[in-house]
């Protein structure tokens, strides 16, 4: 029982999220010329403060060259800089400039703006409906991903004491 009931949520998952993307990114394409991957990186250095290229990629489940390329576009526009560590000199962190964190903001608005604009067309039931789940659903999220982080951890210290 528990096992259909899992399989039902990692596919409405599935179906959700490209939905969701569709809904925020409509706005923002239509005023930026900004690919989903550019704003995804904004957002990872928003809530991080700073990565390196490694860490990006592995926040963003992409390559390292391709997170060259975002970067470097980035760059060109000065909206991130790179910083050097201060103990090893072969690190290089990548953070968002002031320019950076207000571009990024005015893209977030524009995502903001086009969900409420598609959601203002659900009937007052759907929308009270919508509410509850989403706090259940965003609930939940949290959850599993601070046991996934916790797994993570947990499985690469077991890597480097070995």
């Amino acid at each position: 029982m528990a096992e259909k009931k899992i399989d039902t949520i990692v596919e409405n998952m599935a179906r959700i999220l490209p939905i969701l993307a569709r809904i925020f990114m409509k706005g923002v394409r239509a005023k930026t010329s900004y690919p989903p991957q550019v704003i995804f990186v904004m957002g990872a250095l928003t809530h991080h403060g700073k990565l390196t290229m490694t860490g990006i990629g592995n926040h963003l489940s992409v390559p390292k060259p391709q997170v060259t390329t975002l970067i470097d576009r980035l760059f060109a526009e000065e909206l991130v800089e790179r910083l050097n560590d201060d103990k090893d000199r072969r690190i290089i962190y990548i953070q968002l400039t002031p320019k950076g964190k207000d571009r990024f903001q005015e893209i977030k608005s524009m995502m903001f703006e086009s969900m409420k604009t598609a959601l203002t067309d659900l009937d007052n039931e759907t929308l009270e409906k919508l509410q509850l789940s989403s706090i259940t659903v965003c609930e939940a999220m949290i959850e599993l991903n601070a046991k996934f982080q916790n797994s993570c951890c947990q499985l690469n210290n077991s890597k480097t004491n070995q």
